[in-house]
């Protein structure tokens, strides 16, 4: 077996400084949204990505692909939600394998009274720390990143 490349000082100093930024802030923005809305940064996620759809609804896989998450822990999520109202599952009926998830009335309202408190603290917490020449090279990086990721794996 090969050795290890290891990380040096500035390529360890991106990785921790990745890490530790998007924990802090995704724990900072979750902590704001339970104080001011009542609903987890996961809630918040998954109203918005619903909110963003045709109809206000998502297969359950398009849903899970888009949050990252594998279809058993999206169910969970969506169980929970729907004991609250937010969200309720439907059939499909072209396809009775395929379930989708789709906001209801009252998650609509409630993503609404949420969104700006949302907002203030995305802002605070991130958009408005850095200047627009920073904030540009962030997403610049976010693009390059998602994008590798998002290849199909290689097969050869």
């Amino acid at each position: 077996m090969s050795e290890p490349r290891w990380l040096d000082e500035l390529e360890m100093r991106a990785w921790l400084g990745f890490v530790r930024s998007r924990d802090t802030i995704a724990a900072a923005v979750g902590r704001d949204s339970v104080r001011d809305s009542d609903l987890t940064f996961v809630e918040y996620s998954v109203l918005a990505y619903l909110a963003q759809s045709e109809d206000n609804r998502l297969t359950f896989a398009d849903l899970a692909a888009k949050l990252e998450w594998s279809q058993s822990r999206l169910s969970h999520q969506i169980t929970r939600m729907s004991k609250r109202g937010l969200v309720e599952r439907e059939s499909i009926p072209a396809d009775a394998r395929r379930t989708a998830a789709r906001l209801t009335d009252v998650g609509v309202q409630v993503l609404a009274a949420a969104a700006p408190a949302h907002l203030r603290s995305v802002r605070r917490h991130i958009i408005d720390v850095l200047d627009r020449d920073q904030l540009a090279a962030l997403a610049d990086i976010y693009d390059t990143l998602l994008a590798h990721h998002r290849k199909p794996p290689h097969t050869g």
